[in-house]
């Protein structure tokens, strides 16, 4: 027959492991909400640098233009 204290025992470690495993959860889903938030801050620097670029190559074509 079992002790009481390693019944005890038994039980808070399930009870740890529940625990342990909803953390896991959390993070996983905390993970997955940065990547997406990740993945739209990518998309709006790519634009924002796109249009960095064709403002800049629009400049220097005014500029050459300018000088002829």
């Amino acid at each position: 027959m079992e002790s009481m204290r390693e019944s005890w025992t038994d039980e808070r470690l399930d009870d740890l492991s529940d625990r342990v495993d909803e953390g896991f959860r959390r993070i996983d889903a905390d993970i997955r909400e940065l990547r997406t938030q990740l993945a739209s801050f990518q998309r709006a620097f790519m634009q924002f640098s796109g249009g960095m670029i064709v403002t800049f190559v629009v400049g220097f074509a005014g500029l050459i233009v300018a000088q002829l």
